[in-house]
């Protein structure tokens, strides 16, 4: 080989690499999982990397409030990231029908989800599914279990035992009973309606009953909770009107609150900061021996922006998403949001394990408000929010907030007319 022919072969290589590497593709993933940013990156996205080179990913997640508003624009703007992290049921829904989700009905991953996890995706015939599901999450209350000892209080069963521990605790006053506020009011329908409701209205008999316009919202299954949302305010501190959701996290995790009414999401963060035992309990039932039911809410998924200039890479990450081995780094990475992958997944994190054990004894169910119920105006979920805060402030009556969310609902869904 001559000295010109070794130049050329070394600077044609020299191009091709540099042709290779001009081809690395970097995915941005759009999320509201915020508090998530150092786990993706220093977890999650690396595992993928390592077996994908030329496919780097970036995690660029937007504060939870705003991420519906602020993804919607940047889709109308073009300007989105290639992967987009679902919400659940009718706002993921509406972004397929709009033409911003692809279709990923024929991903090869999707054979490992069940129909029910895959359902919170899908179009209502079933017909096509638009986001390979991630998680879900399962409510209940988490409790400093170091205050519980302290003053000799047994987890409780019944809602006569929880408001007892309650008046145990104020009485005692060392801690504020429970830690949650209303300024921010999601939590006082996410961590409140919604997880007390599903024993009131029987989980997805109830659920199901108001899709079909069976039941309403007046009906005293649907007020009940309301009814026991009332009673909180004598627990929840000076000045809850005003406490935002981390105030909130911050009262229980610096040791000052008892009870956290919760999302299993809070688990991987709360390991972090609270120095004390934790425990977690279902909801309580009207009397022992009734059937529990508890919120185990198909939660996170990640899906495909349709106007993606790197749909083909979008998919390779994608059906890394949809395998056990991200299930099993996922559930453990993030405890508390629970795979919906078919492979069980072993989880190390006794508190995690708590809240999955209920599964075997109570019955599942989702949010009342997610499927169907939202796709009006007004949006039964934000005017749920509204209403169980104001319930909590005493601002509004368990009735009348339950009234005037039943006449929101039959203004536009039919089967409630």
């Amino acid at each position: 080989m001559t000295t010109r022919t070794l130049r050329i072969a070394l600077l044609t290589s020299t191009l091709l690499a540099g042709a290779a590497q001009a081809q690395d593709v970097t995915l941005t993933i759009e999320s509201w999982r915020n508090d998530d940013l150092t786990i993706w990156q220093d977890t999650i996205i690396p595992a993928f990397e390592a077996q994908n080179p030329g496919i780097k990913v970036v995690f660029a997640p937007s504060a939870p409030a705003e991420y519906n508003a602020v993804l919607n624009s940047k889709l109308d703007a073009g300007s989105a990231g290639d992967l987009i992290t679902c919400r659940p049921f009718d706002a993921s829904l509406e972004l397929y029908n709009k033409g911003k989700l692809a279709d990923l009905t024929s991903l090869a991953a999707m054979a490992n989800f069940s129909p029910v996890a895959k359902s919170a995706w899908q179009t209502d015939d079933g017909a096509a599914t638009f986001c390979v599901p991630m998680a879900s999450v399962i409510h209940g209350f988490i409790y400093n279990a170091d205050a519980f000892a302290q003053l000799g209080i047994e987890v409780p069963k019944t809602e006569a035992e929880f408001f007892a521990a309650l008046d145990k605790i104020k009485a005692d006053g060392t801690y504020i009973p429970m830690a949650m506020g209303t300024n921010d009011q999601w939590e006082a329908a996410t961590m409140g309606y919604n997880n007390i409701g599903p024993n009131y209205w029987k989980g997805e008999e109830g659920r199901l009953a108001l899709i079909k316009g069976e039941q309403k919202l007046t009906d005293p299954q649907w007020v009940a909770p309301f009814t026991q949302l009332a009673k909180w305010k004598d627990y929840l501190g000076d000045g809850f009107e005003a406490q935002t959701y981390p105030d909130s996290q911050n009262l229980f995790t610096l040791g000052r609150a008892a009870i956290y009414p919760a999302g299993s999401w809070e688990i991987s963060g709360f390991n972090a900061q609270a120095q004390f035992k934790m425990g977690a309990f279902p909801p309580p039932v009207a009397a022992a021996g009734d059937t529990c039911y508890i919120s185990d809410h198909t939660d996170i998924a990640l899906g495909l922006n349709a106007a993606s200039p790197n749909a083909d890479q979008a998919k390779v990450f994608l059906e890394w998403v949809g395998s056990p081995e991200f299930a099993t780094l996922y559930a453990n990475a993030l405890p508390g949001f629970f795979s919906l992958n078919s492979t069980p997944v072993e989880m190390a994190d006794p508190l995690a394990q708590e809240f999955v054990s209920w599964r075997d004894k109570c019955q599942s169910t989702i949010r009342s408000t997610y499927q169907i119920l939202s796709r009006g105006t007004p949006n039964l979920e934000n005017e749920t929010w509204n209403a169980s805060a104001n319930v909590i402030k005493g601002t509004e009556t368990p009735e009348a907030a339950a009234e005037r969310l039943q006449a929101g609902l039959a203004s536009w869904f039919a089967p409630q007319q």
